[in-house]
């Protein structure tokens, strides 16, 4: 009896391991099968009928980005969009990961649980995506940044629909170059990258926009106070400088200014408890998500820091790393009183007849600044325009805005940030602009690239 009892808890445990295992399997069947039948080890599955079947990619205003004709993968009309909507659409090899025909490639495809990549007729029908991008927007900031590497995105804080997300370099992928994998000067170095979503770069003096939260919440006297600077100031036998000597600065001026002398100083004031609770509330150290594709999480620790290690923390440097999703998102939260709407980019995928299978919504995302808070840096980065890089870059926007001077070292220029947003609820707003390695100055690079996409945008309200 003994024998039996132990023989049947052994078949039990054999039998509940294989209703687990096959538990598993269906579900992911239903939900992955798209693409575990697409994956390119089965091309001898799908055949012709992945590419001769994918359905359309097309902008906000319906100009069609990527289609299938005569069974092969073709692009918008001229290279400037398909270059300036490389990362957003992706490529046909599908290299480019957080591209919509790598993401979205069961819904291109028109896969479906029964009959798989057929119809009954024998052909696919894929579905059309389409975007809340302007490819117009994308096309005008991938003019902007010309030869260098960077990257550029816009998008309406009040309903999340993203309108512009650029990343360089690119290439053209109607007619992809013959070196493009093999190339070893380094110009195609993360080509396959979109940096909006997937890169981290030192955040520079955006970053004083953490610092200036914590200062807000945490020194009750901090528009009465005042800050000397002589040009440099050493902390624990370490020298923070300024380009300037800026003399005695009032906190808002010291933003305008962007004082390293002062900021650093706050910074080693609050603390390091202090200033690593403020950047985790505000989505450091944390990844966010737009159309379930994830961002890469930046990066602020100063746990242990010495305080020279904190006050150039405090100002965008130390180990410090932003990712240009995530200032957007910020942006964006600041912009609407401390909480985001999370940017999207999928408007909506529509079946061939007629069915949209999903539509793109605001969500309301995390709260990442207080409200007063966020009300009161409104009002410092308005101030950094209007007394600093002049609202002529932004006419009859009432942009709030920071730069930030990203010092890279190994010889190379700073990263230079613009990221800001229009307080006018005509022009709901908000964009992050980075200019790798540049060597003239964050509004001269990054404000006009900023500047020519906040008015294009305006104007097509």
């Amino acid at each position: 009896m003994k024998t039996t009892g132990f023989r049947s808890t052994i078949l039990y445990v054999l039998g509940a391991g294989f209703l687990l295992g096959l538990g598993v399997f269906l579900y992911g069947f239903c939900t992955d099968g798209g693409k575990w039948a697409l994956q390119p080890f089965n091309r001898h599955i799908t055949g012709e009928s992945l590419s001769s079947g994918e359905g359309r990619v097309l902008d906000r205003n319906g100009t069609v980005l990527a289609e299938t004709k005569d069974g092969n993968r073709v692009y918008a009309g001229d290279a400037a969009t398909r270059r300036a909507m490389l990362h957003t659409v992706g490529d046909t090899n599908g290299y480019i990961s957080t591209g919509v025909q790598h993401i979205f490639r069961a819904e291109l495809s028109g896969y479906n649980l029964v009959t798989g990549l057929t119809s009954p007729t024998g052909k696919a029908n894929g579905s059309d995506i389409h975007l809340t991008l302007d490819s117009s927007l994308c096309k005008l900031a991938r003019q902007q940044l010309g030869s260098r590497d960077g990257v550029a995105a816009l998008y309406n804080y009040q309903t999340g629909e993203l309108l512009c997300m650029v990343s360089t370099p690119d290439f053209d992928p109607q007619n992809p170059p013959k070196d493009l994998n093999t190339d070893k000067t380094g110009k195609y170095s993360g080509v396959y990258l979109n940096k909006v979503l997937s890169s981290t770069f030192t955040p520079g003096s955006v970053f004083k926009l953490v610092t200036s939260a914590a200062a807000i919440e945490n020194i009750p006297n901090l528009d009465s106070r005042t800050w000397k600077c002589n040009g440099s100031v050493t902390i624990n036998g370490n020298k923070i400088t300024d380009v300037h000597s800026y003399g005695q600065l009032s906190f808002k001026k010291a933003l305008a200014k962007s004082s390293n002398v002062a900021f650093s100083q706050i910074a080693v004031e609050l603390g390091a408890d202090k200033m690593q609770a403020e950047a985790d509330r505000m989505g450091f150290n944390r990844s966010f998500s737009m159309d379930g594709i994830p961002s890469a999480k930046d990066h602020y620790s100063v746990k242990g820091a010495a305080p020279d290690g904190l006050g150039w923390s405090g100002v965008g440097q130390y180990t410090d790393l932003a990712n240009p999703f995530h200032m957007l998102v910020l942006m964006g939260a600041i912009a609407n009183g401390g909480t985001p709407v999370m940017p999207y980019f999928v408007q909506s995928v529509t079946t061939p007849a007629g069915i949209t299978t999903k539509q793109g919504e605001a969500k309301t995302g995390p709260e990442l600044v207080a409200p007063d808070t966020a009300s009161r840096l409104t009002g410092y980065m308005r101030y950094n325009v209007t007394n600093g890089y002049g609202d002529g870059l932004f006419p009859g926007l009432a942009v709030c805005a920071k730069t930030g001077t990203g010092e890279v070292g190994h010889g190379q220029h700073p990263n230079c940030w613009m990221v800001g947003f229009s307080s006018r609820q005509q022009t709901p707003y908000a964009f992050v602009v980075l200019v790798e390695n540049s060597s003239s100055g964050s509004v001269a690079s990054a404000g006009h690239i900023a500047s020519a996409l906040m008015k294009a945008a305006a104007g097509g309200q």
